[in-house]
């Protein structure tokens, strides 16, 4: 994510074409650190500034925003200055991440005064400052945020002080260089080639450093004093082009998603996936990069709308999937510490089968041994062995049978409850780490609260639904855990992903363990063939056959869809078990998203999409 001083540079070309000889509408202060101004030239256009530290923003949005009843002190000074004012001219200062229009209005006698709307993104230091000329030198009028002498030693941003832009120590304007002034600053920079060329010159971000870089065909990591003088020359001439790229105005704006398919993509295609990097020029170097698409636009405003829109929602589920990730966390680490114990349990029982062959030998030649020995020397029938067997002097040989017998009655008791628990708590571990993978998947606020849903029938979380299933699966007194929510009506709803093949063979994937029993036993039929990663948590796939034979490669393609889409996506290769539909079968009482199978076939693929179209 680079806002920076070429993607200004393409935000103010985009401006200088649409509003300069626009007039200004409306005003509008919609949050502490925000405004959308409406202006009317050939048609309407809004302009959304933001000066949040934490997402300053400015560009051309399609969407409206409510403002407060009561406009802000600073909307209104807007207001009475600009209200109706004629933007002039509209311009980048020096290349940096500054935005100045230039408006034209008439004062309370009638005559044409000038003034300057400053946008400043720069981080936690952005801004939006409202100035006039006076005497040759530009005076604040008033700004959106107050900067005291107290909080910048650097400069005071307040009404009455001069404007001016903080300097970025040594930087160089990069469309005013030349060849010998590139190859004496970057050759003489004592470090990575990458931090070097942002380093030294103002606008240009790490992602631009390293395109420039993939462009010139060098490595960013590559320290400056290994590149001689023709590799540097080689270099500024890629420099150089891509300068020319920004002043002849030929931007590409686009955005670098995560892909989640390897298909081909236009920039007309609204297609899934994380977005990791946007830019105003073409990024070369994340083109030909596995998992990566780029898709093109036809405007940085649209970039940047698409961009943070999907950006807040990824956002957004995470931080609304938090409480859920705890609760599930929690639970897992308290059944990995019972199901520790359950073992070390199970452990001490071995001991049973020998107590038993202790009372056997005593009840069949205790007869012949004297009382208030220590031990004896039997021989085992069994095996023909002799084996000395410990003995409580205090007793006979009988009782002394007696108490193994029980030693063993009560250890086998012991085994054969404590071996039910830990088929529970490892059903409840697996269980578990199928909702986690869930909650992986979920990309809507519908996907979660589905997964609340489950969490509060298997017990998990108190809801509404009354106490539910147990921690141990036992059926308690809820209704259906799918159940929706109250706002869900406005929601998207969750479905399963859908995937195409080339041959034309449909794909299902569950989000969750609800929409997994929901694919394999109401959506496909017997004949339909069924993927599950192979001893670990995942979504089930289903491969719709609709009659037909399927070729090897769908088998491959579902089976590696499988695997990604399964705790076990990280690695290099994953076992993948797949069986028609009709084997698989799901016990009495089982949580959600729990089969059982006997007879499989199985396949070791990479976890990957590949030729799949998601739907």
């Amino acid at each position: 994510m680079a806002f920076d001083g070429i993607v200004i540079s393409n935000i103010v070309r985009d401006m200088k074409e649409k509003l300069v000889g626009g007039r200004i509408l409306k005003i509008q202060q919609p949050e502490k650190d925000e405004l959308l101004i409406t202006i009317k030239n050939y048609d309407q256009y809004r302009l959304f500034i933001s000066a949040d530290a934490s997402l300053p923003l400015i560009y051309l949005s399609s969407s409206k925003k409510e403002a407060p009843i009561t406009a802000p002190n600073f909307c209104m000074l807007l207001r009475k200055y600009i209200g109706t004012a004629r933007i002039v001219d509209v311009y980048q200062p020096d290349f940096e991440r500054v935005v100045v229009m230039e408006l034209e209005h008439l004062d309370e006698m009638g005559d044409v005064c000038r003034k300057k709307l400053i946008t400043e993104i720069m981080g936690k230091h952005s801004n939006i400052i409202f100035c006039e000329e006076e005497e040759g030198r530009l005076r604040i009028i008033d700004s959106i945020k107050h900067v005291s002498s107290a909080m910048s030693s650097v400069r005071e941003v307040l009404p009455g002080r001069d404007y001016f832009i903080p300097k970025q120590g040594d930087k160089l304007d990069p469309t005013v260089t030349c060849e010998e002034e590139f190859v004496s600053h970057i050759g003489g920079y004592p470090d990575s080639l990458s931090k070097a060329i942002y380093m030294t010159y103002t606008g240009f971000s790490p992602l631009m450093s390293n395109e420039l870089i993939h462009r010139a065909g060098f490595d960013g990591e590559t320290n400056t004093k290994e590149l001689s003088g023709d590799m540097l020359i080689h270099l500024y001439r890629r420099f150089d082009a891509m300068m020319q790229e920004i002043k002849d105005g030929s931007f590409t704006p686009c955005i670098c998603f995560k892909s989640d398919s390897d298909k081909v993509y236009t920039g007309e295609e609204k297609e899934e996936g994380t977005p990791v990097e946007f830019s105003s020029l073409k990024l070369t170097s994340y083109e030909d990069a596995p998992d990566m698409h780029v898709v093109y636009f036809d405007s940085i405003s649209n970039v940047l709308e698409e961009y943070y829109a999907k950006k807040n929602v990824i956002t957004n589920i995470r931080q609304k999937s938090a409480d859920l990730r705890k609760v599930v966390a929690n639970a897992v680490e308290r059944t990995v510490k019972k199901l520790e114990l359950q073992k070390k349990q199970l452990k001490d029982t071995e001991k049973r089968d020998k107590y038993k062959l202790y009372g056997e030998l005593l009840t069949t030649y205790g007869y012949g041994l004297e009382e208030g020995l220590s031990e004896c020397v039997l021989n085992n029938y069994y095996t023909g062995e002799d084996i000395k067997v410990p003995l409580d002097k205090d007793l006979s040989p009988l009782e002394n049978a007696k108490k193994y017998y029980e030693k063993y009655a009560k250890l086998k008791r012991t085994y054969e409850a404590v071996s039910v628990q830990v088929k529970t708590s490892e059903e409840e571990l697996e269980h578990l780490e199928s909702v986690n993978v869930a909650l992986e998947m979920a990309t809507l606020a519908d996907d979660l609260d589905v997964i609340k849903n489950e969490l509060i029938e298997c017990g998990y979380i108190k809801g509404h639904f009354g106490k539910g299933r147990d921690a141990n699966g036992g059926k308690g007194k809820s209704g259906k855990g799918n159940a929706p929510s109250k706002n869900a009506g406005n929601r998207e709803k969750s479905k399963p992903l859908h995937y195409v093949t080339e041959d034309g063979f449909h794909l299902y994937v569950g989000k969750n363990n609800y929409q997994n029993d929901e694919l394999t036993f109401k959506l496909a039929n017997g004949g339909d063939w069924w993927f599950h990663a192979k001893k670990t948590a995942g979504s089930h796939v289903i491969v719709k056959t609709e009659g037909r034979e399927l070729p090897d490669r769908v088998y491959e393609q579902a089976a590696s869809l499988a695997a990604y889409y399964s705790k076990a996506a990280s690695g290099s290769k994953t076992d993948v078990d797949y069986l028609q539909r009709k084997d698989v079968k799901k016990p009495n009482g089982a949580k959600p998203g729990f089969v059982v199978y006997y007879t499989n076939y199985s396949m070791t693929v990479e976890p990957k999409i590949d030729g799949l179209t998601l739907l």
